[in-house]
């Protein structure tokens, strides 16, 4: 499994490891030359990564089994059940992989869109499971910007009941300023990226960046 470093000074902040083989992946990823054809190929391999690393980081508890050698061995399973929220639009394209670690898992929905202008959140609707508050949550959203977005859907969780220690903040792209952001308002909540980037530039965007990761998923945008 991929290991992770620590961002700063922020001990919940986890950030892979940057291997020679996500940098491949990435450089694909980022590419202005790749299609719509080829981006979701590009992004499924780097969420596999970061879903798997934010589910080491919910709770579980002991589940000793029997192998066909008549030996013990002692696993683990889930200590609560999994709960995937998306951040509406580009979220859900990371909920095929969660179910793919986790068949049982359940998921929900919420639909923050950022004002262009202001770069301030706001809130749609959400539609979450009734028992969310007993889940471990993880929370989908490839690109961390100004962090509004995900605080705005943290704070939904929140008013349903979940503890900040029980929400995972799964990621593919960050920055410094989303980062800091986000942990200082909440840092009870585990954030697990593939990459932090450089800067936001004045129009609030990731840069060096991808670009617009909704668009270039679900091909809404000629690339």
């Amino acid at each position: 499994m991929t290991d992770c470093v620590p961002f700063q000074n922020f001990e919940n902040v986890h950030v892979l490891h940057r291997s020679g083989f996500l940098r491949s992946v990435m450089a694909k990823l980022r590419a202005s030359e790749t299609t719509n054809e080829s981006f979701p190929q590009f992004a499924d391999q780097i969420a596999r990564l970061v879903v798997a690393k934010a589910l080491e980081y919910i709770e579980y508890e002991d589940n000793g089994v029997m192998t066909p050698t008549g030996s013990e061995y002692d696993g683990t399973k889930l200590g609560r059940r999994v709960c995937g929220v998306s951040i509406l639009r580009a979220g859900s394209s990371m909920e095929h992989i969660l179910r793919e670690w986790v068949p049982s898992a359940v998921f929900g929905k919420v639909l923050i869109q950022r004002n262009e202008e202001t770069a301030m959140p706001h809130l749609f609707f959400d539609k979450l499971p009734s028992f969310i508050s007993e889940c471990s949550v993880i929370l989908l959203d490839p690109m961390l910007a100004t962090g509004g977005s995900a605080m705005t859907a943290i704070k939904v969780l929140l008013d349903k009941g979940v503890e900040p220690k029980n929400i995972v903040f799964c990621n593919i792209v960050a920055c410094p300023e989303g980062i800091a952001a986000l942990a200082k308002e909440f840092p009870e909540v585990t954030v697990v990226t593939a990459e932090v980037d450089s800067h936001l530039n004045e129009k609030k965007y990731i840069i060096p960046g991808l670009g617009d990761y909704g668009d270039r998923y679900f091909g809404t945008t000629m690339y």
